[in-house]
Formats: structure tokens, sequence, C-alpha cells
């Protein structure tokens, strides 16, 4: 059989995968594209693959628009998202309330899975009325016959760091990168909101999935299960190297204060142990108008792979 070409960002899940370790029952061609985000927007535009990571807000509005793609539950980055609210020190803000009325970046796209996370906290945990908030997006989004609401606009060319400190915005949200001592964190002591979150709602955020064009998944009935025991089995070796110590990187250190909060598997994969940040993560999307309806565990993902872990 042909490869089947696939886009995977470089992680210890990953690994495995693409040294050859673990080998499919299927052949892989492993793409390289940096930064994965963009082999995210040439999937959801252009199917320039057929198995892509995907972040799961971009796959949530894909298929709410028709796109013929379907995930496996292989849950590749989560994280929990507290840490991402920023504000001008001079902008008056005090508290998560008073970002209300007022103009916030976000990060790229409005459609960014860290972007609908933190809007989702701030609304739930903070009672924040997300609809009196103009945001800023930096970006176009990955799919581009997305309609933003109404209390959206598209300011291309900087980053939120850029529009944040030029004071065209009080706040931002998502990957702000600037050491400038006037930009503060909005949620003091963010790691321990974010998990004090998790042990009182039970969800432990999922950020980038796994897609398959629909079309193979028809033609192959059994390649979303292969591919989701390829996954779990490079899963079972980078978890074996966390317990043993010999993965020594920021990001495996990372992965090792996860196992600590969530009391096992850092990285669960399957419907059944993430079904209430999937939940979540499709209500929040349906609220904040990046899907019209609320879509289901059967319409998301493979038929075969709705019992896996």
């Amino acid at each position: 059989m042909q490869p089947l070409t696939i886009a995977l960002g470089n992680y210890g899940l990953t690994r495995p995968l693409k040294d050859g370790t673990v080998k499919p029952r299927l052949p892989l061609d492993y793409v390289a594209v940096e930064p994965i985000t963009a082999a995210m927007r040439r999937m959801v535009r252009g199917l320039d693959f057929d198995i892509s990571e995907m972040a799961f807000t971009t796959y949530l509005c894909a298929k709410a628009l028709g796109k013929p793609i379907t995930a496996i539950p292989v849950f590749l980055t989560r994280n929990f998202h507290h840490w991402a609210a920023f504000v001008h020190a001079e902008s008056g803000i005090k508290s998560p309330k008073d970002l209300e009325g007022r103009r916030v970046g976000v990060n790229r796209g409005y459609t960014v899975t860290t972007g609908l996370w933190v809007r989702g906290i701030l609304q739930h945990e903070y009672g924040v009325d997300l609809r009196g908030i103009t945001w800023l997006a930096t970006d176009e989004e990955h799919v581009a016959e997305y309609k933003a609401p109404a209390n959206v606009e598209y300011l291309r060319g900087k980053n939120a760091a850029e529009l944040l400190l030029s004071r065209q915005c009080d706040a931002a949200i998502g990957d702000v990168r600037t050491d400038s001592p006037v930009v503060r964190p909005l949620i003091p002591d963010a790691r321990a909101a974010g998990f004090a979150y998790f042990r009182k709602t039970g969800v432990y955020p999922i950020n980038h999935g796994v897609v398959v064009k629909s079309a193979l998944l028809a033609a192959n009935p059994s390649l979303a299960a292969d591919l989701f025991a390829a996954f779990k089995a490079a899963k079972e070796i980078y978890l074996r190297e966390l317990h043993e110590g010999s993965a020594r990187t920021p990001a495996d250190d990372q992965a090792r204060r996860l196992t600590e909060v969530v009391s096992g598997d850092p990285f669960p994969f399957g419907i059944k142990d993430n079904r209430k940040a999937i939940d979540t993560i499709v209500d929040f999307a349906v609220e904040q108008q990046v899907i019209p309806r609320r879509l289901s565990i059967e319409e998301l993902f493979a038929p075969g792979t709705l019992e896996l872990a």
C-alpha cells in the first residue's frame, strides 16, 4: 500500500512513531511542517495530508462546516490555560470582570483553542460576560469559511503582544510573548488556579488531536483503530521514559508535574477518560459561536474508536 502522509509535531508522545520505534500496520510518510499549526491550516483548506495533528477547536470549526475529516480520540497536547491571559499594567484591570467593555487581543485567530479555553474559563469561573468584550484577532482563521461573531475584529500584521504594548488593547489572551514589565498575568498564581479548576470540575483541557481524511476511513474501516493502537504504543514508550527519568527536556518535566496533578496518565486517550473535556470544549465552542450547534461524539470521532482506551 502507498504510505499515508502524516503531519505531526515533535513531542515525546510522537517520537517513537517518527523514529520508527513503533511501526503501524500501515506505512506512514512523515511530512515535516514547521510550525505544526501551518499543517493544520493546510489540512482544513486543502486536505494536504492523509493524517494530521489538529487543534481541537479548529477541528470543531472545520467539522461543523462540512470538511471531510474525522478525528480519532488521540490527544497529543493539553494544558491548563489560566496562564494565558495578560493585561497592561496601566489598564486599570484588576480582576477578570474588569475585562467587560474592553478591547482584548487574541493571539492569532478567534478560533484558536487556547483562546477558546481562556474565554470559557473567564465566563464560567469568573462570571465574565464575553459578549461585552471586543476581541481583536491578529490573524485569519484556519478555516477560511468561518464567520466570526460581530464583536470580533481582525487586526492583522501585529501580534497580540504588540497590540497590548501599543495600547491598542487593554488585555490579551494566548501565547503573548513579551518581557516587558508593563505586561502582567490577569490571574495570579495561574498554575495553581488551573490545577484547582481541574480538582473542582474534573476537566483536563485538550488542545491538539489527530484527524484523518474521512474518505480513507470509509475505504479502510480498520485504519482508525490501527492508528489508535500505534499512538498508544508510542505513548507507552514515552511514559516509561518519564517514569525511568530518561526523558529530561522541560516538556518532560512538565509532563511529570501533570502526572502528579491528574494522578495518573498525563496524556489519556479515548473517549471515556476525556469525556468531560470533550463535552466542555464543545459547549464552549457553541457558546462562543465557533460552531452553530453541539456536535455529538459519534459525529466527531471515527467509528471503531468510541470504545477504545
